[in-house]
């Protein structure tokens, strides 16, 4: 036990120092003040990593989300914020409580990684804009298109030094994994945003700083005005896009921390519940959306973490950081948060896995590639709701396989046999070889091997057989009654 609780501590220590970068990069993306993404990364430590669930997984807020907070805060406005979060995490336990947490496992990977690849590509552009302290365009295509026009800011020392801090925090990032093994027990993203820091201080760069406020002033409850808000249609899909993907997040986010470690499965209806208890508090708070991020639950895996007291003890640490020294933050630039993001950004985005799903697994790649520049060019919401119809659509024709044997002795009737699914889908080949067929000879039709015959074939097998029965001389014969199966 005592050799437990020292893992735990220790791992604790290095999720909280993964975590607290992160929490302030990702809140400053998504558009709201800073504290919002630590309060929502105590949430997630001291709620969520008391309940049951997944054992050694750590949730708070997350790069994914950044676009659909920024969008709705920017739609919305930020007292909105938290009711919409509210709104999702109890939309959350209901779906745990109705055990449909398990379900969540039957999203297609490639709807998923498309999706966080069209994030990753959304927060790459907008945070190069940060970079260069330029306004960015309020689209997915606007904001890259329009990168090539930040070369014209570059004359500004701002941007010069906004670019340059950028780029030192993305080469640290970079590098930092090829140091060795006793450098690195020191997060990369820490270490560079210190080091961003000290530059900027030693040097005197003209370099945006993060402005901090009290935590406590920091907490604006949803009003009454809020909750009426919800009756809205864009509000309610909004809702459900926090609700679904972050769940599906979480829940892909838990299947690969099973994969890490030896110890407890995770029961998948009580970790949903459990990450919509604690969106529900982060909304009640006026925080950020939480997900399970699989960066900070590696590093408490990685770091010999045992047993859930160690994610509860990284949200103290951040309690106790925000609480006591809140004004370190002010001295971290926004450029280095935004070369934190460009690099958490890339990391999304499935570059090593493309290229083999495109060799073996083609129509997957295409719905991956597809969703993700669905939601660069639309939206988060519609560019997953695309790419699932895709996948659904794709799964059906690789499912939909009919086979046609024809066999001709010469003389007596052509015997024809037909296996598989015959659907709506394959009616064309179906056709296509049965119309062909001579019509002054006997026809035997062979459907013992037919595994499923939905009504669209049935009605036209019907059809067919009917008329060459009416027309031709010899007739057709159906070694079974045509009802759909």
């Amino acid at each position: 036990m005592k050799l437990t609780w020292r893992r735990d501590l220790a791992a604790s220590l290095v999720v909280f120092l993964v975590a607290l970068p992160l929490c302030v990069g990702v809140a400053v993306a998504s558009g709201v003040p800073a504290e919002l993404g630590l309060i929502t990364g105590i949430v997630g430590g001291i709620v969520t990593g008391l309940m049951p669930g997944s054992s050694l997984q750590v949730s708070g807020p997350a790069a994914g989300l950044t676009v659909l907070v920024f969008e709705a805060v920017r739609a919305y406005g930020l007292p909105a914020l938290g009711v919409l979060v509210l709104a999702a995490g109890l939309l959350q336990v209901l779906l745990g409580l109705l055990r449909l947490g398990r379900w969540f496992r039957a999203i297609s990977i490639a709807v998923v990684e498309g999706m966080l690849a069209g994030i990753g590509l959304t927060i790459i552009a907008g945070q190069l804009y940060a970079m260069a302290d330029v306004d960015a365009p309020a689209s997915g295509v606007g904001k890259l298109l329009g990168l090539p026009g930040i070369g014209g800011a570059l004359a500004t020392p701002g941007t010069l030094a906004g670019i340059g801090i950028g780029a030192f925090t993305i080469a640290v990032l970079v590098l930092w994994p090829r140091l060795p093994e006793r450098v690195r027990i020191v997060p990369g993203a820490l270490v560079a945003v210190a080091l961003a820091a000290a530059g900027v201080a030693a040097f005197g760069l003209p370099a945006e700083t993060l402005r901090v406020q009290g935590l406590l002033e920091a907490i604006q409850p949803p009003g009454a005005d809020q909750f009426a808000r919800l009756a809205e249609i864009g509000m309610i899909g909004t809702v459900v896009a926090f609700a679904l993907i972050s769940s599906a997040e979480s829940l892909f986010s838990a299947a690969a921390v099973d994969r890490m470690h030896d110890g407890p499965r995770t029961d998948y209806d009580r970790e949903l519940v459990a990450q919509g208890t604690g969106n529900a508090v982060c909304g009640a708070l006026g925080a950020l959306p939480m997900t399970a991020v699989i960066v900070r639950s590696s590093a408490n895996v990685q770091a010999g973490a045992r047993t859930k007291a160690s994610r509860v003890l990284h949200g103290v640490w951040l309690l106790v950081f925000a609480a006591l020294v809140p004004t370190t933050l002010e001295y971290i630039p926004l450029a280095a948060l935004a070369g934190v993001l460009v690099h958490a950004g890339w990391k999304l985005i499935p570059w090593r896995g493309l290229r083999p799903l495109w060799r073996d697994h083609r129509g997957e790649a295409v719905v991956l590639v597809t969703t993700a520049v669905a939601v660069v060019t639309l939206n988060l919401f519609e560019g997953v709701l695309l790419g699932l119809l895709l996948a659904i659509a794709k799964t059906a024709w690789e499912t939909s396989h009919i086979h046609l044997d024809v066999h001709d002795g010469g003389d007596g009737p052509i015997r024809v046999a037909v296996s598989g699914h015959a659907t709506f889908l394959r009616l064309p080949k179906l056709l296509d070889t049965l119309e062909a067929l001579p019509h002054d000879r006997p026809i035997e039709l062979d459907l013992s091997r037919l595994r499923h015959l939905d009504h669209a074939c049935r009605t036209a097998l019907v059809g067919w057989v009917e008329r060459h029965n009416q027309s031709d001389t010899a007739g057709v014969t159906v070694d079974r009654e045509l009802q759909p199966v």
